[in-house]
């Protein structure tokens, strides 16, 4: 997979390479030289020939520099080992490659073409085998490095988009590897969007003008056969500014919609970060800025967590402690409800929730009297009356807990675990689905944890005899579903005890 994006990307530069080079080179280049040069056609074929071998010379030592720049990768995709060194120098040289290819066309590119054609042409003309004045070699000499920079402004926003797969992919590398350092190095501003924009604007702006004035220098008189060839240069001109504001429309364009969507992630509270630092101007740094940013705040988060967390244990530790006869009681119902969550095929952050809301279940029994709470003895109906109101209690400690979205979710199921399916339980006299789903989780784990625990005043019963009262309290005292769920799981873990009876 690795070496099919490498030849992918091989074969998109190569591509805009010789889509770049037939725009520069050839569409202006030729159609510039025989729309304004006023020459005998045997002169003219001359020429065309001489820029023939040029670009011969010019292909010859462009590959050349090609096959140098392109090594420290070719090397990370091919070799069978490497080292974190290896692939640190092939990422950078990855993120650089729009840079050299920019070089590329201004030494080897323009400088391969330019350079054997002038010698040559110098030479023809003082054999006398070609019949054009000294001054058209200048003016070559002007037009060349013209086409070389149009075709540098091509290739540089070209290599940027063709190169952004070939950088995702070593980066994946390096995670791979465990290199998430070595990643990171490699996050720099290469090239400065005010360059970028500077240089762009500057020769968008430029290049139609010096065209049209090298152009009308070469031919210095219009008549109006030449309509055409005024035609033909202004053509040329807005083709290029129309293709080359798109092409660097294109590259701000992308990393800003790519930012956008992951800000809207965040106001979602969608904290992820953007995996992928494929860029080489200030948009490295904020897709930096961005990632370090989506980091402190799950590193709050988890700080956050943990707070809350303690705060549980505390508050159960604090209940315990108080009430020594109940004390384990709260994790286990937590267990047990736990169990009925997953064969409900609840979510993990829901699973995650009702844990903690039935660990916190008989938190507000706190605010209840010792005397009521530690009696010994059955309860009168005043002292019931004290304890029918733990649910609201324990509803209002935590509804102290700031920021409240941290708790909120839990607050229904400690309100509502001593609702019944009929209708007849507290505080609010709930029926049937009207009472919130870890109410009615929370309700069974509770009874069946309430009925096999020893108390002072009597000793617990057995788990068989326990699972018969819930049967019996199914779609009355408690929800069907949860019952049967929840034996379900005691089944799993008792079958000795009841086999056949229960189910």
């Amino acid at each position: 997979m690795w070496v099919a994006t490498y030849k992918r990307t091989l074969l998109y530069l190569f591509r805009n390479y010789i889509i770049g080079s037939l725009i520069a080179v050839v569409g202006v280049g030729s159609t510039l030289m025989t729309m304004t040069l006023h020459v005998m056609k045997s002169d003219l074929y001359l020429l065309l020939f001489v820029q023939f071998v040029s670009l011969i010379i010019m292909f010859a030592l462009e590959y050349r520099a090609f096959r140098n720049d392109i090594s420290p990768i070719r090397t990370l995709f091919f070799s069978p080992h490497f080292s974190e060194q290896q692939f640190y120098f092939a990422l950078v040289q990855a993120k650089r490659f729009p840079l050299l290819t920019v070089r590329r066309i201004f030494i080897p590119h323009f400088l391969g073409l330019s350079i054997p054609a002038m010698f040559i042409t110098t030479v023809l003309i003082y054999q006398g085998l070609l019949h054009i004045p000294y001054v058209y070699v200048l003016y070559a000499l002007l037009g060349a490095f013209l086409i070389a920079s149009l075709h540098a402004v091509l290739e540089f926003f070209l290599t940027v988009q063709a190169m952004k797969p070939l950088i995702r992919e070593i980066i994946e590398i390096g995670r791979q590897n465990g290199w998430t350092e070595a990643v990171g190095a490699t996050n720099a501003v290469y090239v400065p969007i005010k360059i970028q924009l500077q240089l762009s604007v500057l020769f968008i702006g430029t290049f139609p003008i010096i065209l049209f004035v090298l152009a009308s220098q070469i031919k210095t008189t219009l008549s109006a056969a030449d309509f055409g060839w005024v035609l033909a240069v202004l053509c040329m001109s807005i083709s290029f500014s129309l293709f080359a504001a798109h092409i660097l429309a294109k590259e701000i364009e992308s990393p800003i919609q790519e930012l956008y969507k992951s800000m809207k992630g965040v106001q979602a509270e969608s904290f992820e970060m953007i995996c992928d630092n494929i860029y080489i101007d200030e948009f490295s740094e904020l897709t930096n800025g961005f990632n370090h940013m989506i980091d402190a705040i799950l590193r709050r988060e988890e700080k956050n967590k943990q707070l809350l967390d303690s705060f549980i244990t505390v508050m159960v530790t604090a209940l315990d402690a108080r009430d020594t006869y109940t004390a384990g009681h709260s994790l286990r119902v937590a267990t047990y409800a736990l169990e009925i969550g997953k064969r409900l095929r609840l979510p993990e952050e829901q699973l995650q929730k009702l844990y903690k809301s039935a660990i916190l279940h008989d938190i507000g029994k706190i605010g209840i009297p010792d005397a009521v709470l530690l009696k010994d003895g059955r309860l009168t109906d005043e002292e019931f009356a004290w304890i029918k109101k733990h649910p609201v209690l324990g509803e209002n400690i935590l509804q102290q807990v700031q920021p409240i979205e941290e708790v909120k979710d839990l607050l229904p199921g400690i309100r509502s675990h001593h609702e019944r399916i009929d209708g007849k339980g507290y505080p609010d006299g709930l029926k049937g689905e009207q009472i919130p789903l870890f109410g009615r989780i929370i309700a069974v784990a509770d009874a069946f944890d309430a009925m096999t625990s020893d108390r002072p005043y009597r000793k617990g019963m057995s788990v068989e005899t326990a699972v018969s009262i819930l049967l019996s309290g199914k779609g009355t005292q408690w929800d069907a579903e949860m019952v049967d769920h929840f034996v379900a799981h005691l089944q799993g873990q008792h079958p000795h005890i009841y086999p056949e009876r229960v189910g």
